[in-house]
């Protein structure tokens, strides 16, 4: 399993405390075990806080903001995937918009994700 390192277990914990209104109607569904895959919420990573992990799928899910399209954030992003790559971790990102829109195909989505990546492990 992924630990954190330096203070990111103490920003977990804040983050798990600040979730923006897309990341809670995520893990509303998330929680519930969908096709039997454990989520955790604000997981520490290393130097990074995963907005969720499953560990069976070894699998990253990142809920994007409009934020993440902007300035230093696209770069930073993809340097935060290719270290989740780095360690045999799938990183999923998906749009808030999409969350709010549309949860249950972004669940779906996830969901198909993850037991692809638990089938091939096998």
């Amino acid at each position: 399993m992924l630990q954190g390192i330096g203070d990111t277990q103490s920003l977990a914990k804040r983050l798990r405390q600040e979730m923006s209104l897309p990341e809670i109607m995520l893990w509303m569904a998330l929680r519930e075990k969908p096709r039997g895959l454990k989520f955790r919420k604000q997981h520490p990573s290393g130097p990074f806080v995963a907005d969720f992990y499953c560990h069976e799928a070894r699998m990253i899910v990142e809920v994007d903001g409009a934020a993440h399209s902007y300035g230093h954030r696209p770069a930073h992003d993809a340097a935060r995937d290719r270290w989740f790559e780095l360690r045999g971790l799938a990183v999923v990102r998906v749009p808030a918009t999409e969350v709010l829109r549309d949860c249950d195909a972004v669940l779906k989505h996830i969901t198909a994700i993850a037991v692809e990546r638990v089938t091939d492990q096998e």
